[in-house]
């Protein structure tokens, strides 16, 4: 049966030994920052935001002292503004954009200045949205990540009620189970979902899953609406052999188990990531900073070629991560459990006739996650691209009623890009209610 409320989120987990990376900015701090933007009147920083966040009226409101003022022009834009400032790759977005980096002086730490603003508003319990007037619609949201809570808030404001289905126990999506806990843990994460949930009139529902406990059909009798919000699927395994040993686990499951519960690393002395993206990265950086003595990075590309930032790669190598280049995993070595990885050198996408042996007594494989798309591929209206929902720039899919948003829509990109992509459905949804044209 489903279940209406979240399961608490454990004080013991090995998540919490590690530290914040970044940091938080002091009052004294955040004004000295924000006086050093220069308001920009293009503001190419708001062109990097996905959810074109007003930055230079944030920054200048916090340098005037209106800290919740700064805070309300951040949630206009993206209701998940709080984990936004944690763990958007701003290097490559709005701080990436910023004109100093053209000038040779360092850039405006904006995430820290956003973070800095959220967090006053959060800590203050100060709330800047209410409820719209009851439209008498209700709509279904599938999955409590990202996609689906900024979806579900702008459609509170709009007026219509919704229900949140969520396979899981807790709330939160990645952002509780898969973002790297020197970024944000699982207890913050929960807190925001709250926060967003106490505009009111959003029931959630745990423990049901597309798929397996209902159908889309089963939504579309029930609800004026469906929005699909439900991320990625499981990680992604190489048919090799060895492949069952023991101390193999998926990347993002294994993640989720370190920032959910308590795990004995205690004999674990040789760590290796399997894969060069930004989960892989995660994972490395993670393993160091647990402890693990030895963290080996195990990618089929150069460093030139991999996916992930450039700027973790950086960071996981200061913390004493080392990588293995143009090497393919070709079978894992072990009685019961794994002790090796056997790697296949490579040149150029092609194999050489050269082995490499990697100790290893937990492999993480963070070569992809499987797309949910597939469990609507037999729908009418639905169409599919590689395991994607395939919708229009509003997240319209080809089904009356029906859209789509986040990992299970982009592929998997980033929370901000989720926190857009809901937003722009709901509106599209509200369109779509009340007879326009979208849907």
């Amino acid at each position: 049966m489903p279940k209406k409320s979240p399961q608490p989120i454990a004080a013991k987990r090995t998540e919490t030994v590690l530290e914040d990376y970044k940091g938080e900015y002091t009052t004294a701090q955040a004004r000295v920052e924000a006086n050093r933007c220069l308001f920009c009147e293009d503001a190419p920083c708001i062109q990097a935001c996905p959810t074109s966040i007003d930055i230079p009226q944030f920054i200048r409101k916090i340098a005037t002292d209106n800290v919740e003022g700064s805070a309300r022009t951040i949630f206009e834009s993206n209701i998940l503004g709080m984990s936004c400032a944690r763990v958007c790759p701003v290097e490559v977005l709005c701080v990436g954009d910023c004109v100093y980096n053209k000038m040779g002086v360092p850039p405006i730490q904006i995430g820290k200045l956003q973070r800095f603003a959220t967090d006053v508003a959060y800590d203050s319990g100060r709330r800047f949205f209410e409820a719209g007037a009851s439209t008498g619609k209700t709509v279904a949201l599938i999955g409590a990540g990202p996609a689906s809570l900024a979806a579900a808030h702008e459609l509170r404001v709009l007026g219509h009620a919704c229900t949140i289905y969520e396979k899981r126990a807790v709330r939160g999506g990645l952002n509780t189970t898969g973002v790297a806990p020197y970024k944000m843990k699982a207890d913050r994460s929960e807190e925001e979902a709250e926060w967003v949930l106490k505009i009111g009139g959003i029931t959630v529902e745990h423990g049901v899953a597309l798929g397996e406990d209902l159908s889309l059909e089963d939504l579309e009798a029930k609800h004026d609406a469906v929005f699909l919000g439900m991320g990625l699927g499981p990680d992604r395994y190489l048919d090799v052999p060895g492949q069952t040993l023991k101390g193999i686990f998926g990347a993002v499951d294994w993640i989720e188990q370190m920032k959910l519960k308590k795990l004995d690393l205690a004999a674990i002395q040789n760590a290796v990531v399997i894969g060069g993206g930004n989960t892989a990265l995660d994972a490395v950086r993670e393993l160091v900073q647990l402890g693990i003595p030895s963290v080996t990075m195990v990618y089929r590309g150069d460093e030139q070629k991999m996916s992930g930032y450039s700027h973790e790669w950086s960071a996981a190598k200061q913390e004493g991560a080392r990588a293995v280049w143009n090497a393919q995993p070709v079978s894992f070595e072990g009685e019961e459990e794994v002790t090796a990885v056997w790697c296949q050198r490579r040149n150029g996408g092609k194999p050489l006739d050269e082995d490499v042996r990697v100790e290893a007594d937990l492999v993480l494989l963070a070569i992809g996650q499987s797309k949910l798309g597939a469990l609507l591929e037999s729908v009418d209206g639905i169409e599919i691209d590689w395991g994607k929902i395939v919708t229009d720039e509003h997240g319209c899919t080809g089904r009356a009623g029906v859209f789509a948003g986040g990992d299970c829509r982009n592929g998997g990109k980033e929370v901000v890009n989720a926190a857009a992509e809901g937003k722009a459905a709901a509106r599209a949804i509200d369109a779509y209610l009340k007879g326009n044209s979208h849907g």
